[in-house]
């Protein structure tokens, strides 16, 4: 993503369940940092959610900074299993090229933005603001992703 001022990387964690961005990161580099800090991000939430993550998968594509040990090692510290796509499969990681689409076509392309802080306020606008609550999605009966979890959430716990 650009700005004026220079680039910005978002690095995004989605739950395919409900589609909703669990954790994000965004930063001014691609660095280990950005991936660790989105998993951080996503466990801080779905645990202040009441919600275990241990045994969840996070899939990604082979990018160095999901390759890194600082990234494994928050994995293994919260026992999750990491997953990668194969080498030149884009449809591995179909679920997050959307998203990034979206992205682009409601945000990046609409105007041009002067500087990294400007852009990274509009990134988190339109995830908390509109992709998550106000954006009804197909794959979940015309809901939002915080619809959808809020009426699943009851029966999932009923049915444990």
């Amino acid at each position: 993503m650009q700005a004026r001022e220079g680039k910005l990387y978002l690095c995004a964690i989605k739950d395919v369940y409900s589609n909703r961005i669990v954790g994000y990161s965004i930063d001014s580099r691609m660095k280990s940092r950005i991936a660790v800090a989105a998993l951080d991000n996503a466990v801080a939430r779905r645990n202040a959610e009441g919600i275990d993550v241990a045994g969840c998968v996070l899939h990604t594509d082979r990018g160095s900074q999901f390759r890194s040990r600082k990234l494994v090692h928050q994995l293994n510290r919260h026992d999750m299993v990491g997953s990668m796509g194969r080498i030149g499969a884009a449809g591995d990681n179909a679920a997050m090229e959307s998203f990034f689409s979206l992205l682009q076509k409601n945000v990046l392309d609409r105007r041009t933005w002067n500087t990294r802080e400007e852009l990274r306020i509009a990134i988190v606008t339109w995830i908390e603001r509109t992709y998550h609550r106000r954006r009804r999605q197909a794959a979940l009966g015309r809901l939002t992703p915080v619809e959808y979890e809020l009426i699943m959430k009851p029966a999932a716990t009923q049915a444990a």
